[in-house]
């Protein structure tokens, strides 16, 4: 009777050691950017008429509004924007390096295990291998809790710096700040660079909600260290919101790190997209790339 019951123990643990092994899941993020602060830029400006700015609204609302996959198991995701096939005669690299300032392009592959993370990203038609150590969280906990997808989850928040190569982080300058800008330039002719009435925050404030019922060390892009999969992350400009969860489905992803592209550090990379930007503002006599035409 003894043996019987260890050898049910054994057998029991067994089982219970290879289905965590062979544990796997996918949720689908819906990622949409607050607009409000670049179409304020539009209002009053006579020169875009209610045809152009629809035009801009549509590429606007392409851009920050997107799908994303991530695959998980108990150590390692990927995270990957949804395929969609682009309108004929579309500029598709001016697309895929707008994609890669607001949070897209390519695939984001996280190891919680080892901390490290490798993402592919395509830059002025280069591509790049970033690969680094995952960001440590501050993570505040909180007893907050509310129900997401049917999942119960808790509250989380965290200080972090603002990326200067995701767009999604400015913000817009104060009127007097433009103004007084403005002030500045002489030419009865010129063209406006619309980032200069933006700017970046040195912080930003991440609010998380994570279910401990899907207990993986996981979330969508960069975000992990948390016990439970975070099904919600908003950062004030940015929400990304858990839309569908399913585990443990028949049909297995391979879930490892993309190889292509030139190797590099985040730091190193951020410092080839800076620079790289810098010289477009000075070939455009300081106007940089987002421009349009006013008369004075």
């Amino acid at each position: 009777m003894k043996n019987f019951y260890y050898t049910s123990v054994f057998l029991f643990l067994f089982i219970a050691a290879n289905a965590q092994k062979d544990f796997q899941g996918m949720a689908v993020y819906e990622s949409k950017t607050s607009t409000s602060d670049f179409k304020s830029r539009f209002e009053g400006n006579k020169e875009i008429t209610p045809e152009i700015q629809k035009m801009i609204e549509e590429r606007m609302k392409k851009m920050f509004e997107k799908t994303f996959f991530l695959n998980f198991d108990k150590s390692a995701s990927i995270y990957k924007e949804e395929e969609k096939l682009d309108a004929p005669g579309q500029s598709q690299g001016g697309m895929r390096m707008m994609s890669s300032f607001m949070g897209g392009g390519g695939t984001y592959y996280k190891n919680v295990k080892e901390k490290k993370y490798t993402v592919d990203k395509e830059f002025m038609g280069k591509e790049f291998l970033i690969k680094d150590t995952l960001t440590t969280y501050k993570w505040q906990m909180s007893s907050e809790a509310r129900v997401i997808g049917g999942y119960n989850c808790f509250k989380a928040t965290a200080v972090i710096p603002a990326s200067k190569t995701d767009f999604r982080n400015f913000k817009p300058k104060k009127k007097e700040e433009v103004k007084e800008g403005e002030a500045k330039v002489e030419e009865k002719e010129k063209r406006t660079n619309f980032m200069d009435d933006f700017e970046l925050p040195k912080e930003i404030t991440i609010t998380a909600w994570y279910t401990p019922e899907i207990p993986v060390n996981q979330g969508p892009e960069g975000y992990w260290g948390l016990p439970g999969l975070i099904l919600e992350v908003n950062d004030g400009k940015t929400v990304i919101l858990c839309s569908k969860v399913v585990l443990n489905s028949k049909d297995k992803v391979e879930i490892k790190a993309p190889t292509n592209g030139k190797e590099i550090s985040q730091k190193d990379y951020d410092e080839t997209v800076t620079k790289k930007m810098q010289e477009m503002q000075e070939m455009n006599g300081g106007r940089g790339g987002f421009q349009m035409r006013t008369n004075r």
